[in-house]
């Protein structure tokens, strides 16, 4: 069959990883408590557990003591039942010892305050001291279970972020600063447009990190701070896994990323396009806030969604779910519970979309502290028989039935463009609508047409192959190198069709605009050359027509003068009525498209519609449905595996025109079946 079916697996593991962050280092002193674990991890069907992640004190209570002698224990017993160990280090929370003997760990926050010991992550990734502790324990990790038959992966750390401006940092920027610019002011200063408020420098050692209480208007500077964020922490991330890579060299690394806000948004203070680079398999963390009252179960799906298809896409191979919650979370401002049904309707989306695991945080909640009454498998009652723990276990036998789809990937002949740079850029951008930016629902917007059409997504950065998709979508593309129009040039010019919005192309990669307006080889692309953006009130409407009805626009709409590009939509008021609002380009095999306002989904639903048929794009497998049902496929060789998904609070009706089987059930299935409200079938068929 051809390549683009063929299975990659992440892990040895040959089934779906079930079971997630286990913290037996608060129970040392409750053997009985660690005994009922084992028995009740077989229970709930779990079969892989992280371990160690916040385990620093406990391994290391004092500088220098070091007592493995718990975690060998855990290790043979986790061994004993037949699961496999995600070992963590421990670099997310250091002891107090450490802190307190080498204050110079500790972060520095950007109003130059010293942070005191506490919470989690406040370190600085620069300081000598906190990397040669790390790496050691690293080492002694790794000599003593690097060739444990339980060990899976290694769990680098947890949740990087954050940032430090000590001393240290700032030397480290300036010498980031000048292995860029090839130790040249000249070049610093001309891309950080330097004469601006007088904010030339003549000296390497004048540069400050920004704050606010000195330099944050410079967004040349801005920017390159964030990058250099990502870089160091890269760097402390190198640092971690070098015993690790030595000694271990065929276990897999990963870290777990992140999403952002209640909006489910990618995680904004690292680039993970870079990150990814440096990671064997990409995992994440997924607390969609379910059942909440601010939009449909349908729409967070359709977002969750989104957000999968982007880690999925940053290597091109299966990723892994490494927290989620059985239940609800503590640190929503509602914490809510998921509603029966939820719990595997969820897990199996995260499957559909590319997941070859659901693991949770955590599995037995905390006894004090600020995670004590966060969602886990074993609740304070450490029983099997409650609602969650019942929940959990049928994911696990759901998940026992998956062994097959474990490796498999979902083609796309469809690509948006996600870039971390540029989102930076457009919200430092003292212009537009500071409210209304969005750049990542923007591009979740222009996603939602293909979710509701089953069509599958790939969501993809500019440094990746554009060459494979037909239709590539880059909306609010506000920072764009002359490299990256250079490579979007090519992709249309070979026959690929090329969507683009307002907001677009209008700075370079240091954050400059582009002199003359518009970059020339856009214009040539495109056939126009967008004029003025005008920013609207959010009370504000305008109204575009396109073929023959009439859409509401919000936010922003671009004035746009024609040159050979065909205007396929106007405005319809304002001082631009009349004037085109969508155009459409043929450049040499390929085609454009403009889109110059924000426009309500049912315009996207139409607009995309009409690429959809042209293309001849289909889902892999066809379903009737209502809205709200989402049919996502994982494709093998041989088969593929359909999972058919309802997030709504209704039954509903679907209609397969091919059979199939259950693959929970075994059943053979054709024709028109009913879903339950939150009910979820995973099929399996035969390619033709």
């Amino acid at each position: 069959m051809m390549t683009k079916y063929r299975k990659t697996y992440t892990t040895k593991a040959n089934f779906m990883l079930h079971g997630g962050d286990y913290n037996p280092d608060q129970w040392l002193d409750r053997p009985d408590i660690l005994a009922d674990d084992i028995k009740l991890m077989k229970l709930a069907h779990t079969n892989t557990f992280s371990i160690g992640i916040f385990a620093w004190a406990a391994l290391e209570p004092e500088e220098g003591v070091y007592k493995f002698e718990w975690l060998d224990e855990i290790f043979n017993n986790i061994h004993g039942m037949g699961g496999r160990v995600i070992l963590a280090t421990p670099s997310g929370a250091r002891p107090a010892w450490m802190s307190q003997k080498y204050p110079e760990v500790l972060r520095v926050n950007a109003a130059r305050v010293k942070q005191l010991h506490g919470g989690r992550h406040n370190h600085c990734f620069t300081s000598e001291v906190y990397r040669e502790k790390t790496q050691k324990m690293n080492r002694l990790l790794a000599e003593r279970y690097g060739n444990h038959p339980a060990l899976l992966m290694w769990h680098i750390s947890n949740e990087y972020g954050g940032e430090c401006h000590c001393e240290n940092c700032q030397h480290a920027f300036r010498s980031w600063l000048k292995e860029k610019y090839n130790n040249d002011l000249k070049s610093l200063n001309d891309a950080w447009w330097g004469p601006f408020w007088s904010h030339t420098y003549n000296e390497w050692s004048q540069i400050e990190s920004p704050s606010p209480i000195g330099e944050n208007m410079v967004h040349g500077l801005n920017l390159d701070w964030r990058r250099f964020v990502t870089d160091q922490t890269i760097s402390f991330f190198e640092n971690e896994i070098v015993p690790i890579k030595e000694l271990t060299p065929n276990i897999p690394i990963t870290t777990n990323f992140m999403a952002d806000t209640h909006e489910l948004i990618p995680f904004q203070a690292l680039d993970y396009s870079k990150f990814a680079k440096h990671l064997d398999v990409i995992s994440w963390d997924a607390y969609p806030a379910w059942h909440n009252n601010w939009e449909s179960t349908a729409d967070l799906a359709m977002r969750v969604g989104f957000i999968d298809d982007l880690y999925r896409s940053l290597k091109q191979q299966p990723f892994l779910l490494m927290e989620s919650t059985p239940s609800a979370v503590n640190w929503h401002n509602v914490n809510k519970a998921k509603r029966p049904g939820m719990h595997l309707l969820a897990s199996m989306q995260m499957v559909a979309h590319g997941s070859d695991s659901v693991l949770y945080f955590q599995w037995r909640k905390s006894r004090g502290s600020s995670e004590k009454f966060h969602g886990a498998v074993v609740d304070h009652d450490n029983s099997s028989e409650n609602r969650v723990f019942k929940d959990v276990a049928q994911v696990g036998q759901t998940l026992e039935k998956l062994s097959d789809v474990v490796g498999t990937n979902r083609p796309s002949d469809v690509a948006i463009l996600y870039d971390w740079e540029s989102n930076w850029a457009l919200n430092d951008a003292q212009g537009f609508g500071l409210e209304t930016k969005r750049y990542p629902q923007t591009l979740v917007d222009h996603y939602r047409t293909f979710w509701e059409q089953d069509i599958p997504v790939d969501v993809i950065t500019k440094e990746q192959d554009f060459s494979n998709y037909k239709l590539l979508i880059v909306p609010m593309l506000y920072l764009v190198s002359e490299e990256t129009i250079a490579r979007l040039k090519t992709f249309v010019a070979g026959g690929g069709r090329l969507v683009m919005t307002y907001i677009t192309g209008l700075v370079n990669e240091q954050d400059l605009t582009y002199l003359g307006g518009w970059h020339k080889d856009l214009q040539e692309m495109f056939g126009m050359k967008p004029v003025e953006t005008d920013t609207l009130y959010p009370s504000d409407r305008n109204y575009v027509s396109y073929r023959s009805k009439v859409y509401e626009l919000k936010d922003y709409a671009t004035v746009i003068e024609l040159d050979t590009a065909n205007a396929e939509g106007q405005y319809k008021i304002d001082f631009y009525a009349e004037t085109p609002a969508v155009t459409s380009h043929e450049y040499e095999k390929g085609k454009t498209y403009y889109i110059g306002g924000r426009l309500e989904d049912e315009f996207h639903r139409d607009f995309y519609k009409e690429l959809i048929d042209e293309l001849a794009l289909k889902p892999v497998v066809s379903i009737k449905h209502e809205k709200g049902v989402s049919v996502q496929v994982r494709q093998a060789p041989e088969h593929d595996y359909i999972f058919v998904m309802n997030f709504t609070e209704k039954k509903q009706p679907i209609v397969m025109e091919d059979q199939v089987t259950d693959l929970v059930t075994g059943e053979a299935l054709t024709g028109e079946l009913t879903l339950e409200k939150y009910e979820v079938r995973i099929l399996e068929k035969a390619k033709k």
